[in-house]
């Protein structure tokens, strides 16, 4: 099979999905790797580790979808790549088509077959999602309070505090993999750090292994209770496939004291707050309420080595099953691939975007 590896070119995107080491395994299992020029040099992989992989490597972005039987990406397609895709093509990446209807539909028009890492289901689990669920929830907190600085429009307030003076506040919406990392990060620092969640067994298991943050159960009245004296809210809800929930509506944000910072992990599913928008890297805040917004819908990418290499580490061997195997096969040897198909044959196939946005569905034909 031949394996196409583009460059991303969503704006301030660094990640590329593929090492040179994953591709040498590819090489070796008797697989075709086509590299576009400098699609691994915003996470440190010139090209010439990729040529000495075995990997070829093509000047134009076009050819690479041209020649590909299988596109392996980092982030979904953008716009001037609709027209790219073809019948007959795999394409295996970010999709979070729930908060984004025209992709959706250009994917159904295409004729490809996408796959969404997000929406690969093991044993309750989205084990191609938590690697980057965990860099964004570790990162969060570096983000929240380094905006929490006065220069950068924030209160003024240390999360971790000193000696004399208590530490910042920080509220986690959600324990699952973002979540619990950002608390994680939050508790090392020595905030004071409560997690709300509605799972109780997810409860237990944050209590027992998170000693100095506190759980509470999430409901409205809790978090209002909570927001005047919030430093750092982090929003890290998560419904598999479907439009995050919008649990923080805008006159909740005006209980919250000017300068205080929002990181709401779940914008590239739509955002957990009425008023949040996608931002970018080199634009990353915006203030609504006195309230500054940190909504960048790639935070790994701030971090693109490190993010690289831990997407490889869960998607390579659905790389190979489906290179090794095809598709069909490799749904057979692997079930949990069939959640990852989201657009087969012109149709929708996943039901949780269907739902988002009102529009048939069609269980996969495998």
């Amino acid at each position: 099979m031949t394996i196409g590896l583009p460059k991303e070119i969503k704006e301030q995107e660094y990640r590329v999905a593929m090492p040179p080491s994953a591709a040498y395994q590819l090489i070796q299992r008797g697989h075709r790797v086509i590299v576009e020029r400098d699609a691994g040099a915003g996470a440190g992989f010139p090209d010439s580790d990729y040529t000495s992989a075995g990997a070829q490597i093509a000047s134009d972005h076009k050819a690479v979808f041209a020649e590909a039987d299988l596109i392996i990406k980092v982030k979904e397609p953008q716009p001037s790549e609709y027209v790219l895709l073809r019948p007959g093509q795999i394409l295996f990446t970010y999709l979070h088509l729930a908060a984004n209807r025209s992709l959706t539909e250009a994917l159904m028009k295409s004729g490809v077959t996408a796959l969404a890492y997000e929406t690969v289901e093991v044993n309750r689990r989205l084990p191609l999602l938590e690697p980057m669920s965990e860099i964004a929830g570790r990162m969060s907190v570096l983000v929240g309070g380094y905006f929490l600085a006065k220069h950068c429009g924030g209160s003024g307030v240390l999360l971790g505090g000193v000696p004399g003076v208590l530490p910042g506040r920080v509220v986690v919406l959600g324990g699952g993999a973002s979540g619990i990392n950002a608390a994680r990060m939050a508790t090392g620092l020595g905030c004071d750090v409560t997690i709300l969640e509605v799972d109780l067994e997810r409860m237990r298991f944050l209590d027992i292994t998170l000693h100095s943050a506190h759980t509470l159960y999430s409901n409205e009245s809790h978090l209002m209770e909570l927001l005047p004296s919030v430093d750092v809210l982090i929003g890290a809800v998560l419904v598999p496939g479907a439009k995050a929930p919008r649990l923080i509506r805008r006159e909740m944000l005006r209980r919250m004291r000017p300068g205080s910072v929002l990181v709401d992990i779940a914008i590239d599913q739509g955002g957990c707050a009425e008023t949040s928008r996608p931002t970018t890297h080199q634009n990353p805040i915006f203030v609504e309420e006195g309230v500054s917004h940190y909504c960048v819908a790639n935070m790994p990418a701030a971090f693109a080595r490190t993010a690289t290499q831990a997407l490889t580490n869960v998607t390579h061997r659905y790389i190979e099953l489906l290179a090794d195997c095809g598709l069909a096969e490799a749904c057979q040897r692997q079930p949990a691939l069939v959640g990852g198909i989201n657009v087969m044959g012109g149709k929708l196939t996943c039901q949780a975007v269907a739902q988002a946005h009102g529009m048939a569905f069609s269980p996969p034909p495998i």
